[in-house]
């Protein structure tokens, strides 16, 4: 607790050292201009962004042991070998967390799901009253799959069958979180009908492991480093999320896309049925359309490395970068999508 705090207190205070830079900087260049400055210099920062360069960049990702970590360590040792920022990554609870982050200033880099955005925008959810103005993605990634599993010990092999039991829902707040609740009312239930407990994945599988919680809801992409370990030393099983509950899903929220569980991912002989969201790479509306353009080239010519980073991140294509947005591109994402021929959608 001290190192984070620590390390917030850093961040902010450099953020202020430059801010107060850049405003000296600012003030400058609006003498010149008054003194009859014509037109011939640099274009204007793109509108909906800020002024804010590329120096110090922290990336906000999610728990220690999931994927939005792993690829963020790899992007930020790409920021600071391709770009000479100074980048750092932040574990959080995931996706309400960092959109907290990103829109409080204190991360300039986000990953998210594509509900939590939808849920910011329009203040629901963890940002009930709360609404969220400027979010701002520089591509959609790969999907996140909503992961219920139990142990075979529990008996559990339906959604309903989570009624009365020890369920691990992820961190309050994360994108895990958001999406037990969602399928649970899907299926007409709530945290009311089990015993909830708000779990990392890597504490949810330790309970699983030690006996003491039956059941986790996992959101992430496949396979889940947490569920790959569990699968060594406990029995479980992929519970599905079919029929009247998913085909709920699917109507009422447009984030839900219909997914599915390989067989013998988690060692089980068949294909789960399940749905999934698009996790989003998201940037601070306060950085420079140039910034964010040398944030974004950086990433999509380097996605060997994004790749190696995890085997989920080996679906993010730059071809599908504006497939599944829940909020609008940056404009320094717009302009490099659009430079290298990706669609971009008419309300991006």
């Amino acid at each position: 607790m001290v190192f984070r705090l620590t390390f917030n207190a850093v961040q902010a205070s450099r953020r202020k050292l430059l801010a107060k830079a850049t405003g000296i900087l600012a003030a400058s260049v609006l003498v010149l201009t008054a003194c009859g400055g014509d037109d011939n210099g640099a274009d204007n920062d793109a509108e909906g962004a800020g002024d804010q360069d590329a120096e110090f960049l922290t990336i906000a990702t999610g728990g220690s042991s999931g994927v939005y970590y792993q690829v963020g360590a790899t992007f930020s040792d790409l920021l600071e070998d391709e770009l000479g920022s100074d980048s750092s990554v932040q574990a959080t609870g995931a996706s309400a967390e960092n959109i907290n982050l990103l829109t409080d200033g204190n991360a300039e880099l986000a990953f998210t799901m594509g509900d939590a955005n939808a849920q910011a925008l329009e203040g629901s959810g963890p940002f009930e009253d709360d609404a969220r103005e400027g979010l701002m993605a520089i591509a959609a990634l790969y999907p996140n799959t909503v992961q219920v599993v139990a142990t075979t010990e529990s008996g559990i092999e339906s959604i309903d069958d989570l009624a009365g039991r020890n369920v691990a829902v992820g961190d309050v707040g994360s994108g895990v979180e958001l999406n037990a609740q969602l399928v649970l009312d899907a299926y007409d239930m709530s945290y009311d009908d089990m015993e909830a407990d708000f779990l990392s994945y890597a504490e949810a599988t330790d309970q699983m492991a030690n006996g003491h919680i039956e059941a986790a809801f996992v959101t992430s992409g496949v396979p889940n480093p947490s569920l790959t370990e569990l699968a060594t030393n406990t029995d479980f099983i992929v519970v599905p999320i079919d029929g009247e509950g998913k085909d709920k899903l699917l109507d009422e929220y447009d984030f839900f896309i219909d997914d599915e569980i390989a067989g013998d991912t988690y060692e089980q002989s068949e294909d789960v049925e399940t749905v999934g969201v698009m996790n989003h790479l998201m940037a601070s509306s306060e950085l420079s359309e140039d910034a964010v353009y040398d944030i974004t080239e950086t990433f999509f010519d380097n996605l060997d490395a994004i790749h190696n980073s995890h085997a989920a991140a080996e679906d993010i294509t730059l071809e599908d970068a504006t497939e599944g947005l829940t909020v609008p591109l940056h404009p320094g994402a717009e302009k490099y999508l659009e430079e290298n021929d990706v669609e971009i959608p008419d309300d991006a």
